[in-house]
């Protein structure tokens, strides 16, 4: 692959973010009554490719069943509000008034309250009693305190979700997590990430992961670049890790490993273009952080905004649009790109002759700046 000179001591490859890409439509059309946006992983299908991210100004106990009924899959953060307060009303209630200027030392002070392992057996039964598929994250450094009691409470679905998860962590501590043997050990599928590289991708894989984010998390209200300089372009991103996948599949033997965008996806016509570079799903955030029935109430954030020490992430207005409900299936009242995301992802594949999540991957992109 080409690379640029950033000076005499430095060269670099060209990478591109979704907004740098275009579809290119082939020879033949369809009606989008005649596509399939369905999506599977492991024993759980699912009517679109949409997910919603594990941050709690998107996924509740309440939200997420909402957001299955329509046919979708959302995560739960352990991590979260719900897992350290019985009733995070207050907590919610008191980010809402907070001054802009004071949103960050408010999310610290709510995220300080201990997690309560007894609220993480209790919300996984909440999800469960709900008869939806349960599906919920932690970071990996809590992974290895709690993945036990996930497991005993019914957890269908596990994500072990970080900045940047490697199955070659490097720690001073003897009990550091080991990637693979925890996989082995949970007997749930297992989605892993972020990551951004086709050798990282390709060692989640080797670790038995049934799943693989692409991205570093936090997404539109992350400030990861700023603060720690890491970022690469999503497009790039996700078609490298999509060719780590085409490569396992053959020295696996045929076994296929997800792969879920997870950042960059802020319209509707990204999610055609994360698919189209190779992903089999989107994780969204402020997407459907947007919506009137999301827990934020008006506010969008990562869970890396509540860091004691270091926050990577800020709280961002997110002005309500419409329902969970409209944002995925519409109708949409204008043409913002911001509702009707499935009817967009319809259109968009029927536009460009193809009839499912599978084929759309292999369309024609362009590179448009």
């Amino acid at each position: 692959m080409a690379e640029i000179e950033v000076g005499q001591a430095k060269r670099a490859r060209a990478a591109y973010d979704f907004d740098q890409i275009a579809l290119v439509p082939s020879r033949r059309t369809r009606d989008p009554e005649n596509v399939t946006t369905n999506w599977k992983v492991d024993a759980f299908e699912f009517a679109h490719p949409i997910i919603a991210a594990p941050v709690d100004s998107v996924v509740s106990p309440a939200s997420a069943t909402a957001i299955s009924s329509l046919g979708g899959l959302a995560v739960l953060n352990l991590e979260g509000l719900w897992t350290r307060y019985e009733d995070p009303t207050a907590a919610f209630a008191k980010i809402k008034s907070a001054a802009p200027e004071n949103l960050s030392q408010v999310l610290q002070q709510v995220y300080a309250q201990p997690i309560d392992p007894d609220l993480i057996i209790s919300r996984i039964k909440e999800l469960r009693a709900a008869g939806i598929v349960t599906a919920a994250s932690l970071s990996p450094k809590l992974t290895q305190t709690y993945w036990k009691q996930v497991v005993a409470a019914g957890v269908d679905l596990f994500m072990i979700r970080g900045a940047t998860v490697s199955a070659e962590h490097v720690s001073v501590d003897e009990n550091a997590l080991n990637l693979k043997t925890l996989i082995y050990d949970l007997e749930v599928p297992v989605i892993v990430g972020g990551c951004a590289t086709y050798q990282a991708a390709l060692h989640l894989m080797r670790s038995g992961a049934a799943g693989v984010l692409v991205g570093f998390g936090g997404g539109s209200s992350g400030t990861t670049t700023s603060v720690l300089g890491v970022k690469v372009p999503m497009a790039t991103a996700v078609a490298d890790v999509a060719a780590a996948r085409r490569d396992y599949l053959d020295e696996s033997g045929g076994r296929y490993v997800q792969v879920i965008a997870d950042g960059g996806v802020h319209q509707t016509g990204d999610v055609a273009k994360a698919i189209a570079c190779g992903a089999d799903a989107v994780m969204v955030g402020s997407m459907l952080a947007r919506a009137i029935d999301a827990p934020g109430n008006g506010y969008h954030w990562a869970v890396e905004a509540g860091h004691p020490t270091l926050p990577r992430a800020s709280a961002i207005p997110t002005p309500s649009i419409g329902s969970f409900a409209e944002i995925l299936h519409g109708p949409a009242t204008n043409a913002s790109g911001q509702l009707n995301a499935i009817g967009a992802l319809r259109r968009s594949m029927a536009t460009c002759g193809y009839s499912d999540i599978k084929e759309l991957q292999r369309v024609e992109v362009i590179v448009s700046q």
